[in-house]
């Protein structure tokens, strides 16, 4: 509520108007009510003059006690007409300006009271403006507190709920790293069974495989005894691209047969210093069977050398030459850079 910038003034009454017209009227009749009633009575007033007649009769028998008469007052002397009539309307005026004072104190008593009432109005409407100012400045402090307090709940919620998430994402990493040791651990066991078994394996294989160069012994014997001493035995150094076998050199495809044949066999992961050779010499029966295979040149790598006679006996029978017969003996060479042989 805005205060006034003026003094508060008292109101304006209803009829104002018309209570000045009645106020004027009864003025007026009042005025000529005065004025006839003085001209009215502007004449004196004549005396009149009576005898009073006692009966003596009846007071005979007693004579009449003598009475000092009391002393006569002379009678005022009447007020000359104009005085009278200047006294009376003085009175009048007089009266006039009582009643005309008493009704200005009436009112200025009634202005009083109505600018007292107003007065009193202003400060009840000051009083309830700041009752209502207080009672909202308590509201707001009510809804502020309110707010800040659902913020703090609010951000006491997202804490939690970040807290509550770290502690899940931490749970599954650790579920994670366990699986993942778990996996390792599961895999190296996988790994450490499979080198096993491969060992096994090599081992049974190279029993195996002494088992059928045994055979083959046995049976090149035989074919020997058979063919009797007519068949000429040589050996001969491989060489690049050529292999030599009993009666007389291989073909110059040959060794391209035997690369063929050996190199899907070679599994080796390891790594080599340089690009080393591994010589390998193997004894063949004519058919292709491997009646032997040694490393006769090192590559200084026993892994490479290993993996590289693996593959020559896992290759058993070798290919026959274009005779239709395969070299009694011949060397394969290899390189673990470019896995490639010269027999």
């Amino acid at each position: 509520m805005k205060r006034a910038t003026y003094p508060a003034r008292p109101p304006r009454e209803r009829g104002t108007w018309r209570a000045l017209a009645l106020a004027v009227v009864m003025h007026a009749l009042l005025a000529a009510f005065l004025f006839f009633g003085i001209h009215w009575k502007n004449s004196s007033p004549t005396g009149s003059e009576a005898e009073l007649w006692t009966d003596t009769s009846v007071l005979a028998p007693t004579p009449p006690v003598p009475v000092a008469p009391a002393p006569v007052q002379p009678a005022p002397p009447p007020p000359p007409p104009e005085d009278a009539d200047i006294a009376l309307q003085q009175a009048k005026r007089k009266q006039i300006e009582q009643q005309q004072k008493e009704a200005a104190l009436l009112a200025e008593q009634q202005r009083q009271a109505q600018l007292k009432l107003q007065q009193q109005e202003v400060a009840r409407q000051k009083e309830l403006a700041d009752q209502q100012a207080a009672l909202a400045k308590q509201k707001a402090a009510r809804d502020a507190a309110d707010k800040a307090a659902q913020a703090a709940a609010l951000k006491q919620a997202q804490l939690e709920a970040d807290k509550r998430k770290q502690q899940l994402e931490q749970q599954q990493q650790q579920q994670l790293a366990a699986q993942q040791r778990a996996d390792q651990q599961k895999a190296d066991q996988a790994k450490t069974d499979q080198q096993k078994a491969a060992k096994a394996k090599q081992e049974a294989d190279a029993k195996a495989k002494a088992a059928a160069d045994q055979a083959r012994h046995a049976r090149l014997a035989a074919l020997q005894g058979a063919a009797g001493s007519g068949e000429t035995t040589g050996t001969g150094a491989g060489t690049t691209g050529s292999a030599t076998g009993g009666g007389g050199n291989g073909s110059p495809g040959y060794a391209d047969k035997v690369r063929q044949r050996v190199k899907p066999n070679i599994t080796f992961s390891g790594a080599v210093d340089g690009n080393p050779a591994a010589v390998v010499s193997v004894s063949c029966a004519p058919d292709g069977t491997i009646l032997s295979a040694r490393l006769s040149s090192s590559s200084g790598n026993q892994a490479w050398d290993d993996a590289v006679l693996r593959a020559v006996q896992a290759s058993d029978p070798m290919p026959r030459d274009v005779d239709g017969k395969a070299p009694r003996s011949f060397q394969i060479r290899f390189r673990p850079k470019d896995i490639g042989m010269a027999g």
